[in-house]
């Protein structure tokens, strides 16, 4: 793994025993000793901390909020000019198909926005962006900057004693916090149904920080393979797999992510790539859409699994985008695409498995109901 990146964190996760892995060209832990089925036991029971320092930061800047705001409205279907300063969105970078080519989080700081983009297409997206704006907007990578999540239930408890600006926040508030000594940028948010925090620091202070962290007894370090389950249980979906350029955002599931004012009929309706193809699905809806799916029995069936209507013969409908098991409802779970007609929940679908059709039950998302601190 030598020619791969490495975070601020790679000699700490050494230290603590990780297992270490490639990940979107980094070296990174799946799991620690504990394991990765007691790793999210622990994140939804007390506090897990995550090293997510592979994914892109970056800051945009100009001559004021509006026109930085209405500058990523060009390229995300989101209300940006609406967003508080202090808060934080969802949001996604459209295709001219109407696809989407990454999500994002996208939070307002004075007049300038933070932006955190995934890890595999961070590179991409930074180039996306910048040719977009500059000149007229600056576009800074904060690559210096490292990022870790502490998810669960006690999060508030152990950040609160460090800065008690941090129980003042609610779920997507943002603010500057002082965590030690150290001044950190930290959103309300996270990517595994809990409550909890995730916190920009500088590269330097990052090991020094999170090492502080462990040392409450609440908090354990957790991989990336409990991090993939309790995502899963949460329903959220993973870029590459349950959503990709030939998603659409109706398809996926997301529409709650996309304003009323930038939908038909809003103030600043569409201008943003592929804008034709979802305003239409916003209001006819897609011929297909992300589900989820409970198996039968105790396999799990995983990203590739084609899924038929019928327990033989016919051809393929659908196929699971993710899956696996799911500690916290005891059983293997899945999310997948399949046509409108045959995703009503309660429906029965088939999993091929091994040359094997097996049953799966369509079933609401999220599996686990999120405890956000609303």
């Amino acid at each position: 793994m030598s020619d791969l990146n490495r975070t601020p964190l790679y000699d700490t996760h050494l230290q603590l025993g990780a297992k270490m892995v490639p990940f979107a060209g980094y070296e990174m832990p799946v799991q620690y000793a504990a394991g990765v089925m007691q790793e999210h036991q622990h994140t939804r029971a007390q506090a897990g901390l995550f090293d997510v320092s592979h994914m892109g930061q970056l800051r945009v800047s100009g001559p004021s909020w509006e026109a930085v705001a209405l500058g990523l409205e060009r390229l995300v279907p989101q209300d940006v000019l609406g967003l508080a300063d202090g808060r934080q969105r969802y949001g996604l970078l459209t295709n001219d198909a109407g696809g989407i080519s990454d999500d994002l989080i996208f939070a307002r700081q004075g007049d300038a926005l933070v932006i955190v983009v995934n890890a595999a297409c961070k590179e991409a997206d930074i180039a996306h962006i910048r040719a977009a704006f500059e000149p007229d907007l600056t576009v800074t990578d904060l690559a210096d900057r490292a990022l870790i999540a502490l998810q669960g239930p006690v999060s508030e408890a152990v950040l609160a004693p460090l800065d008690p600006r941090a129980a003042e926040m609610r779920f997507m508030d943002c603010a500057h916090l002082d965590l030690g000594g150290v001044e950190v940028w930290a959103s309300r948010s996270g990517y595994t149904g809990e409550d909890g925090f995730e916190i920009s620091v500088p590269a330097t202070a990052a090991a020094g920080l999170a090492e502080a962290l462990l040392a409450h007894s609440a908090v354990q370090a957790i991989g990336l393979g409990a991090r993939d389950s309790l995502r899963l249980e949460a329903g959220l979906c993973l870029y590459g797999q349950d959503i990709d350029a030939g998603t659409t955002p109706v398809e996926a599931g997301l529409t709650w992510s996309i304003q009323k004012v930038r939908r038909a009929g809003g103030a600043r309706a569409g201008g943003f790539p592929g804008a034709d193809r979802i305003l239409a699905e916003l209001q006819d809806g897609a011929a297909r859409r992300r589900i989820g799916l409970r198996p039968e029995g105790r396999a799990p069936m995983r990203a590739g699994v084609p899924l038929f209507a019928v327990a033989e013969g016919g051809t393929a409908i659908g196929q699971i985008t993710s899956g696996g098991f799911g500690p916290t409802v005891g059983g293997p779970l899945a999310m997948g695409y399949a046509p409108n007609a045959l995703a009503q929940p309660g429906a029965v679908l088939f999993g091929e498995l091994r040359g094997k059709r097996l049953p799966v039950t369509v079933t609401p998302l999220p599996f686990v109901a999120a405890r956000f601190k609303r």
